[in-house]
């Protein structure tokens, strides 16, 4: 265009370009790979089942500690049978029942906190009473109170549940800032579209952590209850499945229904929180 010059690369600028290399250029195989957290973690996943499976063989002794070869057999076959796949499934639908009863009722206790001062009172104080108690320390009440049915359970998961949510999700509350209280209150939000619109936004990292402390204290707490509970009602999910095998002394499907717990724990961590995470969180800047 007239008036318009392209500048031309000069010897002095085409020297420093020499001496100072490519400034960009495409990453390796190798780099990209390492980049990898998948790849990462899945090294490790293998560095941990080759050092087992040595170790096992030096051992040799299947009784205390199988070898990994061995696990996967009787982890295959007890899923080609069915049996695995059905007490996963029942211990999956009494976690959903007790984990959805807990959520709610923190949901309830955190509205009535947010809302009104009384309910604040009445949350710290039974956070502070119950959140230290061991939910397995409960299990004698909940036998003489709902006897060896799903009402245990669900009574054992919903006290691991409640007080983890309500005690991040509150702290997610309180750590909302002035300002955004305040343009909440301009445009005349209240009550619960106060809540719903301002608060659980701004909070939803430290309520997604606090669903995440909750899963994690229920999928244990119902493995934990389900070696007690199935041991009296003969009947079960995989933590009766576990105690079962071990009283067959078949170690190797004892460390199939192990692995199952760690599969579950692995699925729900990174395929539906790291999935809400990355489509909330992440995607609005929220990450830290």
């Amino acid at each position: 265009m007239t008036g318009q010059r392209i500048a031309q690369p000069t010897a002095e600028t085409v020297g420093t370009q020499e001496e100072f290399g490519v400034v960009e250029r495409p990453l390796t195989f190798w780099q990209r790979l390492s980049g990898s957290a998948l790849f990462r973690k899945g090294s490790l996943v293998i560095l941990i089942a080759i050092i087992w499976q040595v170790y096992a063989g030096h051992l040799n002794n299947p009784f205390v500690l199988p070898t990994f070869y061995d696990t996967v057999v009787s982890f295959s076959a007890t899923m080609m049978s069915g049996e695995l796949l059905a007490r996963t499934w029942f211990s999956i639908k009494i976690l959903l029942m007790g984990y959805s009863t807990g959520i709610i009722l923190a949901a309830l206790l955190t509205t009535l906190a947010a809302t009104t001062r009384i309910g604040n009172d009445i949350l710290e104080l039974l956070t502070a009473m119950f959140n230290p108690m061991p939910a397995i320390a409960l299990l004698p009440l909940a036998m003489i109170w709902f006897g060896l049915g799903v009402g245990s359970f669900i009574f054992v998961l919903t006290h691991s549940v409640l007080w983890a949510v309500a005690l991040n999700t509150n702290s997610g509350f309180r750590a909302v800032s002035p300002t955004l209280r305040m343009v909440g209150r301009n445009y005349g939000l209240t009550g619960f579209r106060y809540i719903v619109k301002i608060l659980i936004p701004a909070a939803f990292p430290s309520i997604l952590s606090g669903l995440r402390i909750g899963w994690a204290f229920a999928w244990r707490t119902l493995i934990a209850a389900e070696l007690v509970f199935g041991v009296s009602s003969q009947s079960g999910g995989l933590g009766w499945f576990i105690f079962e095998y071990k009283n067959m002394l078949n170690t190797p499907t004892v460390f199939a229904g192990l692995l199952m717990v760690i599969f579950v724990g692995l699925t729900i961590e990174y395929l539906l929180f790291g999935t809400i995470e990355k489509k909330t969180i992440k995607r609005w800047g929220m990450h830290t």
